[in-house]
Order: structure tokens, then C-alpha cells, then sequence
């Protein structure tokens, strides 16, 4: 049985891929290390087979658990989720993004470094994000662009690819780094756009967009991501990025407009637009991102599989029911 290390599991991605994971795939170990954090959720892994899936609360800056966590488990590989995320957090308290996104990663990549010593054949999959790249207001953000972070949050995750590529080349750690577009699907945090509009219609309660609310996102359903993850895991190239992204590309005003109606039509409400409330936008706000997608679909054969008609609805299905 192979065992894999998942860190940040309680998270929103985390949790959809270890999910994904144990249904899909035999002979799996999953050690979920998560400091459970106001984004991580124990409830979401409620069900899960526990002969092959442990959690273990912990947090990814405490090295000597980490090293601990590797010698108990001789982990084949590592799937590194864990991160702080929300980036109006990173403008109020960019302190705990550096600790988390950037301090974590180095002592997990110093312990992985010395323990694919002596297992060469272990991996380990880096997951980042589009907003490394920054604004993009002509064309798609490709692999090879320069960094250019806008705000803390994202200047973290930069950090990190930045340590992790380095790893590869200085001490040629079996690594892969990914960056995916906006992603959205149950279990994700109420803070974030698509969930916080749900519930705020749900409770008829404001829908706060920043600015015109003309920003622009490029959206992908979590399990297109996951899946993506998946593909990478068993077939990309070590020392390798990999763009993931679906290209949906919407403004928060027609998102969230698009929300209000589906949500009306399944409740018989109406009117739900109205609770759209334009507020002061936020610093340093990036007015586009969008991912090319081609090295991944050309070489490892991915394509998303969710409209984001067909995501939308299963998002707010699932909301409806949970909150």
C-alpha cells in the first residue's frame, strides 16, 4: 500500500481531494496533516474510510513534526495544499501568510530534500495559484511569464514556487509545481465570492462587490482541478509547471448576477439581484487573470469536464442543502 502525505486536507481543495482519491484509487494511505485553522473543516472528511485516511493536527511549520511525520510514514509522496489563501487577510495580517505560505513550504521542502536521499522514487506536487502572475489584461498567463504578484497573498504563493523550483534545480528533488485558476465547489470557506453570495441570498442578506464589480476571473469547478492534480501526479515531468485553468472567464458582476438567477429559479424567489450592494474596492485589486492551459492539454491529455453551467449548479445545489 502506498501512503501519501496531504497537507491542508481539511481545506477546500484538500478535502475534495482526498475525496476524490479514496474513491477512486486502491491501495492508498492518506496522512492528512492540517492545523485546522479557521478554513479547515474535520466535519468534511466525516464518512471517510479511516483505514485509509488518518489526520493528524499539525502544523506544517513545526519541523520536528514533520520530520517525525516522515520517519513514522516513509511517505511515496507529498501533495501540499495547505496555505493561507484569502487575500483581503493578507492585506490586514500579511505576517501569517509568511509564515504559513512561505516558512511552511521551506521546512517541508528541507525535510523532503534529506528523506529523497535514501527514497528517490518519492514526489512531491506543489499546488499555487494563478494570481502569481498578477494582472493580465491582454491574452493568457502561460508558465514561462514573469511573476507579478500583487498583493501579499499572492506575493507568498510566488515565494514559494520560487523555493520549491529552486529545490529542483540546486538538489534535483522529484517536484512539480501547479497553478490553477480561480476555483470554486462545495466545501469551500464562506468567505470566498461564489459561497458568500449563496449564503447572503439565503439569509437576504447583502452581496457586497468590489468596486463595479467588473473584475475579471477565470473559473474552474474543484473537481476539474482535482482531476487535473490526479493526471499531473501519475504523468508530468519532474522540475516541471503545469497551468490548470478551464476558461471561464467572467466578470463578478455577471457571476454573481448569474448566481441570483439560478438561486431564484430553484427557490421560486425573485429579485435576489437586488441585494447587490457595490462597496470601496480593495487595495492593490488585479483586474484580470487568466490561465493558458495548453502544456497540459497538449501533453498530458486533460480537459475539463465541467461546464460552468453544470458546476454552478451542483455549487449551489450543495450550499442550499448545507448551509
Amino acid at each position: 500500500m502506498k501512503t501519501y502525505l496531504v497537507t491542508g486536507g481539511a481545506g477546500f481543495i484538500g478535502t475534495n481531494f482526498i475525496k476524490y482519491i479514496l474513491n477512486n484509487k486502491d491501495e492508498i494511505q492518506l496522512i492528512n496533516l492540517d492545523n485546522i485553522t479557521y478554513a479547515g473543516n474535520i466535519n468534511n472528511l466525516i464518512g471517510v474510510d479511516h483505514n485509509k485516511y488518518k489526520l493528524i493536527k499539525g502544523d506544517i511549520c513545526d519541523i520536528k513534526l514533520v520530520e517525525k511525520l516522515f520517519k513514522e510514514y516513509n511517505f511515496d509522496s507529498v501533495v501540499h495544499f495547505a496555505a493561507e489563501t484569502h487575500v483581503d487577510r493578507s492585506i490586514d495580517t500579511p505576517a501569517e501568510f509568511i509564515r504559513s505560505n512561505i516558512v511552511g513550504v521551506f521546512n517541508l521542502l528541507e525535510v523532503f530534500k534529506e528523506f529523497t536521499k535514501k527514497n528517490k522514487k518519492a514526489k512531491l506536487i506543489h499546488i499555487s495559484t494563478d494570481e502569481v502572475y498578477g494582472d493580465v489584461l491582454k491574452g493568457r498567463s502561460n508558465e514561462t511569464d514573469p511573476y507579478k504578484p500583487s498583493s501579499p497573498y499572492a506575493a507568498s504563493k510566488a515565494s514559494s514556487d520560487h523555493l520549491v523550483y529552486s529545490y529542483v534545480r540546486t538538489f534535483k528533488i522529484n517536484a512539480v509545481i501547479t497553478n490553477c485558476s480561480n476555483n470554486y465547489g462545495p466545501h469551500q470557506h464562506q468567505e470566498k465570492l461564489i459561497p458568500m453570495t449563496i449564503k447572503n441570498i439565503k439569509e437576504k442578506k447583502q452581496i457586497p462587490i468590489y468596486g463595479k464589480g467588473d473584475s475579471v476571473r477565470d473559473w474552474i469547478f474543484v473537481l476539474d482541478h482535482i482531476n487535473a492534480i490526479d493526471i499531473i501526479f501519475h504523468n508530468g515531468q519532474y522540475g516541471e509547471t503545469y497551468n490548470i485553468g478551464a476558461n471561464n472567464e467572467l466578470e463578478n458582476i455577471n457571476l454573481v448576477e448569474e448566481i441570483c438567477k439560478l438561486i431564484d429559479k430553484k427557490t421560486g424567489t425573485s429579485n435576489s439581484k437586488d441585494l447587490i450592494s457595490f462597496v470601496t474596492d480593495r487595495p492593490g485589486h488585479d483586474m484580470r487573470y487568466a490561465i493558458d492551459s495548453n502544456k497540459i492539454m497538449s501533453q498530458l491529455n486533460w480537459r475539463p469536464k465541467y461546464s460552468m453551467q453544470k458546476g454552478l449548479e451542483l455549487t449551489i445545489d450543495w450550499y442550499l442543502q448545507s448551509l
